[in-house]
């Protein structure tokens, strides 16, 4: 009888031992699968206008490819510059030379897309000479197209800085350094106004010259920076207008602004010294000394960002003193 009491207590000791098994092994289970099925959390996105209109984009990105110099020295001058994981680093003008150490990205007219794809970044930034590729990018990460308006060229690099500003969560910053850059911005309109003087912008390409007047790529002298121009009639184009040295003494500015495009892209500019050229040396500008030369890879590579506007400015400032 003794036997069979203790034969049936070890049974019933290990039926229950079982069932405590079977009863953790489930709750174990079902503490594991709640953690694998559950999603990871969202990264924050905010809503912005870029030229193209309304788009979603991460707030406060951690890896940039950006492609526009304008945008690129605008986050440098913003602090976050170490953001920016790839460009365009063989078209970067020298006050960015700096981010040459970063990857490239591709060319300036043409991104490396595979590349870029390695890269996984969070958020692309381009311009106008990037423009054919939007859906490409937009397929690889949200894309901003930050273009700079010829017709209002001031009130657009303010949105574009801005914008970038609301993106990386420096508002505060973004909004003091345009304060300042607008300070004096118009402290040289008022003085281009004082001087009663008439400028002609132009580029040089291996000896053949373009005019360009407002509402054109570098309208910005006239419509922000407030000078006046030699000839209003001048077509707007993003090339320019083909002109003749024939034209420039015709045309006879007191100021002459040139833009070497040879040089911008590095090529031999032996043939690009417009100052040296006897119609040229006619011109009020040419008698007065103000035939000035103008950063060719600030003009011609980057312009737009809050680095840039402010050598621009320092360039023309030339003239008027």
């Amino acid at each position: 009888m003794k036997k069979y009491i203790v034969s049936l207590a070890i049974v019933l000791l290990g039926v229950g031992l079982t069932g405590c098994s079977a009863t953790n092994s489930e709750g174990t289970n079902d503490s594991t699968s709640k953690t694998s099925t559950s999603s990871p959390a969202k990264k924050e996105t905010i809503e912005v206008t870029d030229s193209n209109g309304k788009l979603s984009v991460p707030k406060k990105p951690k890896k940039v490819v950006v492609f526009d110099n304008g945008s690129l020295d605008t986050l440098d001058a913003l602090g976050v510059g170490d953001t920016i994981v790839g460009a365009a680093t063989d078209n970067l003008p020298t006050y960015l030379k700096e981010y040459k150490k970063i990857e490239s990205a591709g060319g300036i007219k043409e991104p490396d897309l595979e590349k870029i794809n390695q890269m996984k970044p969070d958020l692309i930034i381009i311009s106008g000479r990037q423009s054919d590729f939007l859906e490409q990018l937009q397929a690889i990460a949200p894309t901003m197209y930050l273009a700079v308006d010829p017709t209002d060229t001031w009130n657009s690099i303010k949105h574009n800085v801005e914008t970038l500003g609301q993106v990386f969560g420096k508002e505060k910053r973004a909004k003091k350094q345009l304060a300042e850059l607008e300070t004096n911005i118009s402290e040289t309109k008022e003085k281009a106004a004082a001087s009663n003087e008439k400028a002609l912008a132009v580029l040089v390409n291996e000896g053949q010259l373009s005019a360009f007047g407002k509402d054109s790529r570098f309208g910005i002298i006239y419509d922000t920076f407030g000078f006046a121009e030699a000839d209003d009639a001048i077509k707007a184009s993003t090339h320019g207008q083909s002109v003749s040295y024939e034209y420039v003494l015709e045309k006879n500015p007191n100021i002459l602004f040139v833009i070497d495009r040879t040089k911008a892209i590095g090529g031999d500019d032996s043939n690009n010294n417009v100052a040296d050229n006897q119609l040229v040396a006619q011109t009020t500008a040419g008698k007065n000394n103000k035939v000035l030369s103008l950063q060719p890879d600030v003009w011609y590579l980057s312009g737009g960002g809050l680095e840039s506007v402010k050598l621009m400015l320092a360039d023309v400032n030339q003239a008027l003193k």
